[in-house]
């Protein structure tokens, strides 16, 4: 069993930065792919960036971004702390979601949400113009 808590949403303002933690209990974070979702209210959830089991924030490997996030979001995974991280910069009034970090013992067809198999509570980021 994997138990996921995000942390780390909050109120900023446009081009501001913030970074989403995603800490595990249970199983370590290596075993799995993790992916993080946003969903806006009446918005369907959606993929914000993934991570394969065997993925590279460092060059790049195995990582997925939606296209409006490239260039701003950061996925990356700490195994000694066991967490995965979101590192969001010039924040965007169309950013503001619930941000949840999700996590598959697949590494395939990761964009799909019924490929996962946990799923953190949710953290709110909301941004101001």
């Amino acid at each position: 069993q994997v138990r996921l808590v995000e942390s780390g949403g909050g109120l900023v303002q446009a081009g501001a930065s913030l970074t989403l933690s995603c800490a595990s209990s249970g199983r370590t974070v290596s075993n799995y792919a993790m992916g993080w979702f946003r969903q806006a209210p009446g918005e369907e959830r959606e993929l914000v960036s993934f991570i394969t089991k065997d993925g590279s924030d460092k060059d790049g490997r195995g990582v997925y971004y939606k296209d409006s996030v490239k260039g701003r979001f950061t996925i990356s995974r700490d195994n000694a702390k066991n967490t995965v991280s979101l590192q969001m910069s010039s924040l965007k009034p169309e950013d503001t979601a619930v941000y949840y970090c999700a996590a598959s013992s697949r590494n395939y067809n990761l964009a799909l949400r019924r490929m996962y198999d946990y799923w953190g509570q949710g953290t709110q980021v909301t941004v101001s113009s």
